[in-house]
């Protein structure tokens, strides 16, 4: 039986960045991945999404452009896509192996289970650790539905040789809306079909509006209030049964994806064996990322109860976990502002309060909201939608919530990020000169009309 300072299960951003710290402290590390190592953003998620959406921008942008200078429409290949996608995505597991390697870190390729709460086996090896640390990340969250083995999930779709010319999107959130303006654009006849009155939830309502009204007119059906009830058929003839208005409803198609939301990926860890507790939304942690139930254990990333899923916070919190590996508990969770996108097209992005909160929590707000396709930014690329709504503290002049879409906004959302977190006023961005003509200079405008 091997026998180590810490045992990490997970690779990704969180369960990487713990493991390093702590190895860099002079421990000895195991960490441990069932899927290939390196973790999902870079393989299964953020970066491999984006060079589709990439691709997808470029056909948008062509079509804004059509009879006003741009007169050749581009086309996607979906196989040259994809090639292209996989030059990042499939070196990573042997880079990742080697990175460890080099930081004397053992890495170990199976399905991690507690057999004891210092112990895990792992193939058909135990190891014992005296520190844990939990870093699995989410799964697709089960449906119950009859058919559901006919699904693929974003993995899948992520790894897809062919496009077929349709396909249905069960769920209406980030995953849902991102793949949807892909597939669009690369051919598709796309349906969203959603459960709730509202998709992306997360978002302010009145933005999200504005872009279902302009993907719908791109194209796009986007059900609401509809509930996928059974899968049927074979591969590439499909039939998918939702209702909705308490009408029963059947849409053939070649492609039905998972998109309805995910759990915690923690089914086959044994964790009551390791004596860890756990909520709806992962391991339950304190203010230092660490069980609160067994002192031995720390969770990171998705799988903990803190925070959204993203990447730069599963970065934040393994960091956390890394120095109260080292140092005992002396560093805390921190609330601080978590800028999100939604890599549709355009892109929608939020960091703070929507207007909601704000009401819900009583606070006084100034908002303006309004559409901006007529400013230059968007004007000058046909852009057909683009907006935002500002939420501010009329006695302290402080940012409490911005909201953004169109072109550009995940980028201009991290000048708001930043204005919020180091408490720069409103009135100081007004004062500041931006370069112009960019989105960054649009901030200047967008707080003046309050």
């Amino acid at each position: 039986m091997q026998t180590v300072d810490v045992i990490v299960i997970g690779t990704g951003s969180a369960g990487k960045t713990a493991a390093e710290a702590a190895r860099k402290a002079g421990k000895s590390v195991a960490i441990i991945d069932k899927r290939p190592l390196g973790g999902t953003c870079s393989q299964r998620g953020c970066d491999p999404k984006k060079i589709l959406v990439g691709a997808a921008e470029i056909i948008a942008r062509a079509s804004y452009m059509a009879g006003k200078g741009i007169d050749r429409q581009p086309t996607i290949n979906w196989a040259d896509l994809m090639a292209f996608k996989r030059t990042f995505t499939e070196p990573i597991p042997d880079n990742t192996v080697e990175k460890f390697n080099e930081q004397g870190i053992r890495s170990y390729h199976g399905v991690a289970t507690f057999v004891s709460a210092d112990t895990v086996r792992v193939n058909d090896e135990e190891i014992k650790g005296e520190q844990f640390v939990i870093a699995t990340g989410l799964k697709p969250m089960p449906l119950g539905i009859p058919g559901e083995e006919l699904l693929i999930d974003s993995t899948g779709f992520l790894n897809l040789d062919e496009l077929p010319d349709e396909l249905v999107l069960v769920g209406g959130g980030y995953i849902a809306f991102e793949f949807a303006n892909v597939a669009m654009r690369a051919g598709a006849t796309v349906t969203i079909i959603n459960d709730t009155p509202r998709p992306l939830s997360g978002f302010d309502p009145d933005l999200v509006g504005m872009l279902v009204k302009k993907m719908e007119a791109a194209g796009i059906t986007i059900l609401v209030n509809a509930t996928v009830s059974a899968i049927s058929g074979e591969k590439g003839n499909l039939t998918v049964d939702y209702e909705q208005d308490g009408k029963k409803v059947s849409v053939p198609t070649k492609l039905v994806v998972h998109a309805a939301g995910r759990v915690p990926d923690i089914d086959e860890l044994a964790l009551d064996k390791a004596n860890v507790e756990v909520g709806k939304k992962g391991v339950v942690v304190n203010a230092f990322m660490q069980s609160v139930s067994n002192p031995a254990v720390y969770a990171c990333g998705d799988v903990a109860e803190k925070g959204l899923p993203l990447t730069p916070l599963a970065s934040y919190e393994g960091s956390i976990v890394g120095t109260n590996l080292v140092e005992g508990n002396t560093k805390q969770y921190e609330e601080r502002p978590i800028p999100t996108t939604v890599y549709t097209i355009p892109p929608m992005a939020s960091v703070g309060l929507t207007e909601e909160k704000a009401k819900e929590q009583g606070k006084p707000v100034t908002v303006s909201c309004k559409s901006t396709t007529d400013w230059y930014t968007s004007a000058h690329i046909n852009e057909p939608v683009s907006g935002y709504k500002l939420l501010i503290d009329p006695d302290t002049d402080a940012i409490l919530g911005a909201h953004l879409l169109g072109e550009g906004s995940d980028e201009l959302i991290n000048l708001f990020t930043v204005a919020m977190a180091h408490h720069i006023k409103a009135t100081d961005l007004v004062n500041t000169i931006f370069a112009y003509p960019t989105r960054s200079s649009d901030l200047k405008s967008m707080l003046k009309d309050r």
